[in-house]
Formats: C-alpha cells, structure tokens, sequence
C-alpha cells in the first residue's frame, strides 16, 4: 500500500458498512487512488464551474418534473426562478473561483440549454410522471452484498426511467450505454425493488454544452441478467480491493482533469 502523510480519516470498517452506488462504484474501478482521497480521507474540494453548471440544471430539470407531476404551470418563466435560487445557494455552499466575467457567461450558458431542453424535450409537457427525484435502496444481502442506494432522476410512465446529463461534447450512441452501464443496471435494480415491476426501459438525455445547445436521446433496453450479474461481480471486485486496501492510481489522460492530482503526485514522491 503507497504510504501518504495524512492518516485515512475514516476506517476500511466503516465503508464497507455503507451502501454502495453506481458513482461510488465507478470511482473505484476508475482510480482507487482518487477512490481514496474521496472517500477514505474525504478531502473537499471546490467546485468546479461545470459542476455548478451542470448541477443548477439538473435542479431546474428537477422542477420541470416536480412541477408537472403536482400539475402546476411549468414554463420557462416558471422554471427559471428556481434555478436562479439554485445558482446563487449553490454558490454560496460551494462557492466557485469563476474568472472575471465567467460567472455570467457560464450562468446564461446553463440556462440557455435548460430553455433548449424545454422547447425540445420528447416528453409531453402534460405528461405525469410517476416518480421525481427520488432516492431508492435494494437490499442485496441474499447475494451477499451490501444495500445498493441510488437516486433516479425521473421516472415516466409504464416505468422508463430518465437521467439526465450535461456534456461537452455529443455523446457517441455506440459507447453511451458501456460508459453508463453500472449506472443503468443499478437504476434498474433499484426501480424493480421499489415498485416489484420491471423498467420498461431507459432514456438518457444528454445536454450538450455547444455553442449553439443540443439536446440527444438515447434509449435503451430493461437490465439483462448478464448486466446484473457483471454490476454484482463489480460490487464484489470493490468490496475485495477496499478489504485490502488497495489504493493504486490508474495513470492516464484523464490525470489532467482529476481534482487530487496534486495530492496524487505527492504521494507518489
């Protein structure tokens, strides 16, 4: 185990006490040295500003559907107060280094694809969905796993369960559902203990931060056998490497953009 100066501020114990989840998951198998930082020693960092974008349209999102599932008026002009209390508390709890003038830009960039997102969004605007943001625990003991815990963005009817994301670039259809397959198979797991039925499916919209907005939909089939047991080998590659305390780094392109580089490379030294 690679030694770092700061002692784990939480036990080997006490995590695999906690549920797991898709996110939790990913971020091991991507780099269980930033798994480390994260979780064992929970080192905070600030936000970034395409965190606090992505996150204050995910909120205004979230109204849109709260709003047309309690059927109240859910236009723009609806949405957008929402979203601006959301920018501005978010900011404060988290606050943001913007550069000058960024804030502004980066403000009326969220909104623009939230706007985009209502004038073309495929769900009818008269539409009830079945369930909003809603957060959902499996118990997967008789696997000999731990509880599996995830929040579900939107929930449509006959049981097609929405996600939505903010990305700077066009998703490729082929590669979607392997980047977002953990994820998937863990919402599907988690909607079938919640309402004892199977999804009739999953929709993934993917706003696009161009410079003109995109919205892209890509839809794909209910959870296969296969695709639960490849999550539940998955929990169980976790569980076996954080017994052990297996905290490598995975080097890679993706180093330039991690927030613990610079703890990273100290602790390689």
């Amino acid at each position: 185990m690679i030694a770092l100066v700061e002692a784990p501020k939480q036990s080997v114990g006490d995590i695999l006490e906690e549920p797991v989840s898709a996110s939790r998951i990913n971020c091991f198998h991507s780099c269980r040295m930033k798994f480390f930082f994260r979780y064992v020693q929970k080192i905070q960092k600030p936000a970034s500003a395409a965190l606090h974008l992505g996150s204050s349209v995910h909120k205004a999102l979230q109204e849109w559907s709260q709003r047309r599932w309690l059927g109240k008026p859910s236009g723009a002009e609806d949405i957008k107060e929402a979203f601006n209390t959301h920018w501005e508390s978010n900011q404060d709890e988290n606050p943001v280094s913007f550069a000058e003038g960024e804030e502004a830009t980066q403000r009326d960039k969220a909104w623009g694809l939230v706007e985009h997102y209502l004038v073309n969004t495929p769900i009818p605007v008269e539409e009830k969905p079945e369930a909003v943001e809603v957060g959902v625990e499996a118990d997967l003991s008789k696997h000999g796993l731990p509880t599996l815990r995830g929040f579900i963005d939107l929930i449509r009817p006959g049981g097609l369960v929405v996600d939505f994301k903010t990305t700077a670039t066009s998703p490729n259809e082929d590669q979607v559902l392997h980047r977002n397959e953990t994820q998937l198979t863990a919402y599907g797991i988690l909607y079938r203990e919640a309402t004892g039925s199977k999804e009739s499916g999953f929709e993934l919209h993917h706003l696009v931060k161009t410079k003109a907005p995109k919205l892209v939909v890509t839809r794909h089939k209910p959870v296969t056998e296969m695709q639960k047991s490849k999550l539940f080998r998955s929990i169980e590659s976790y569980l076996s490497g954080v017994q052990r305390e297996d905290w490598v780094p995975s080097p890679g392109l993706q180093c330039a953009a991690c927030e613990y580089f610079n703890e990273c490379r100290g602790g390689l030294q």
